[in-house]
């Protein structure tokens, strides 16, 4: 949305009545974007295809892109992943720089596709999937085995606490993406809530951004891509390891 004077005018022709199908970024360049993806892992490209068909919630075109080019420079050896789903990124996250991750799914349906679609890409021997709730999944976790980087995409009003139980896990120079954050352009705007029920999740999700942007042990910058990243990296602090 620019804001002139008092008039506003909204970039995306859905406007603020339709967060469902807004972008947070002007269409045609979210289009031009996505035109340039490609996956050069054709059975990752046909799982997506698929996701995509059915509309099963995978990491958009320009996120997942993103995050491959932060994968490839920091090169991490041990990836936590909270959110599961259909198991699409955890394997995006292996085949990328041959990472070994764990990922927590709540959901059991999910868990089981999950580990049926790494079984078939290949990924069993990187990728273990773990069906549990986060908090008591992560705190049952080694903290003498941190983990290189977290990547959340689960329940949107929980990432404070989802933060905050993984980063015994996480070592100095730890990477922390947050996929989500910008809700459809409901973080940053009042006026891109048109249901009720969102804003108790909107809520949540500024204090978690406002959270996270004001600790002293991390440096944390939030990126309109797909639907709003955060992209924290940990610093020297003495509760990390």
């Amino acid at each position: 949305m620019l804001i002139l004077g008092r008039r506003r005018i909204w970039n995306n022709r859905a406007g603020p009545s339709d967060p469902a199908t807004m972008n947070i970024t002007n269409e045609i360049i979210s289009a031009y974007i996505d035109n340039l993806y490609v996956n050069e892992n054709t059975d990752l490209a046909e799982l997506r295809v698929f996701a995509e068909t059915h509309n099963i919630p995978v990491i958009r075109r320009d996120t997942e892109k993103l995050l491959k080019v932060i994968m490839k420079l920091k090169q991490p050896a041990r990836v936590l992943e909270i959110g599961t789903a259909v198991g699409y990124s955890s394997c995006v996250f292996a085949d990328c720089c041959g990472c070994s991750v764990l990922s927590i799914e709540l959901d059991e349906e999910s868990a089981k596709a999950a580990r049926s679609n790494i079984e078939n890409l290949g990924f069993t021997g990187q990728v273990k999937v773990v069906c549990g709730e986060a908090g008591a999944v992560l705190r049952g976790l080694d903290p003498a085995a941190p983990y290189d980087l977290l990547f959340i995409d689960a329940a949107k009003s929980h990432y404070r606490e989802f933060w905050d139980l993984a980063m015994p896990y996480m070592r100095r120079e730890s990477i922390v993406i947050c996929d989500n954050v910008l809700l459809k352009g409901m973080t940053a705007s009042d006026e891109c809530v048109t249901r009720r029920r969102d804003w108790t999740s909107t809520r949540r999700m500024r204090e978690f951004i406002e959270y996270i942007s004001n600790l002293d042990y991390a440096d944390t910058t939030v990126v309109p891509i797909g639907d709003g990243l955060s992209i924290s990296i940990i610093e020297k602090n003495e509760s990390i390891t």
